[in-house]
């Protein structure tokens, strides 16, 4: 979840995993990388894990990719962002109803968090992604929202891009059920405006689905439209977005 997208300077293998990554086609950027170090093999598994949780397939595939990462992380930095990774595809398999394993997954959150350095750059998305469990596992707000900021801090002053686009998003949404549609709306135009900056394709539909919620009409419509065509183009992923985007059901007319 975590990257910045592609500059002149990127290495080039990077610059076709995020490509390939942020146009949904994560098994194709896993295949680029040989795990065989410690660090090819996190970024494998961390491809892998997101695409369960943006398709709810590929379980299996992402389960051996960790357990590969897990075996070569050697160092606190190695064995806590492979903590993080096992925290997250627990967080997926539990959000998608696939088996309960809520308990794991705070488990192996907690793990990472007391082997990465708060002040590592890691820090933030296991912050991000405590935020989530909190948020979507144990209906838990305020926790939710601490951790959420904990992760804007942090994506901010280490410049990560493509996390600050998760966090202005997920704050937003905290704001729109609270009802404070001002900065809701602002939080959404945030996360938008990054994923189009970084290319991210896969995350542009969700941003303007959920930008849309906040808008008045027409605006509204105009930006689900949009939401819509991206989706089908990208053949119908992220999975869980199809229930947001089915336009409501036409009234029947009525029959004498």
């Amino acid at each position: 979840m975590s990257g910045t997208g592609t500059t002149a300077a990127d290495d080039p293998l990077q610059t076709a995993v995020w490509r390939l990554r942020s146009r949904a086609c994560w098994a194709d950027a896993a295949e680029l990388l040989k795990p065989e170090s410690a660090a090819a093999a996190l970024q494998r598994a961390a491809l892998l894990v997101e695409r369960c949780l943006y398709t709810e397939q590929g379980w299996e595939e992402a389960e051996d990719a960790l357990r590969t990462a897990e075996a070569l992380a050697h160092t606190d930095d190695e064995r806590g962002a492979a903590a993080c990774e096992r925290g997250y595809v627990a967080y997926a398999a539990t959000l998608h109803g696939v088996r309960d394993r809520s308990d794991e997954a705070r488990a192996a959150l907690g793990r990472a968090a007391a082997l990465i350095p708060r002040e590592s750059p890691a820090r933030a998305l296991l912050d991000f992604r405590r935020g989530l469990v909190a948020q979507n596992l144990a209906d838990a707000p305020q926790a939710a929202r601490a951790a959420f900021r904990r992760a804007h801090a942090g994506a901010t002053a280490h410049a990560d891009a493509l996390l600050l686009s998760f966090t202005w998003r997920h704050l937003a949404g905290l704001a729109l059920r609270d009802g404070e549609l001002a900065e809701a709306r602002h939080g959404f135009a945030e996360s938008l405006r990054l994923r189009e900056e970084l290319g991210y394709l896969v995350g542009t539909a969700p941003a303007l689905a959920s930008l849309a919620d906040t808008e008045p009409e027409p605006e509204a419509s105009r930006l689900r439209e949009e939401a819509r065509r991206l989706f089908r183009l990208l053949g119908g992923v992220p999975t869980w977005l199809a229930a947001q985007l089915t336009p409501p059901p036409t009234a029947e007319p009525a029959t004498a």
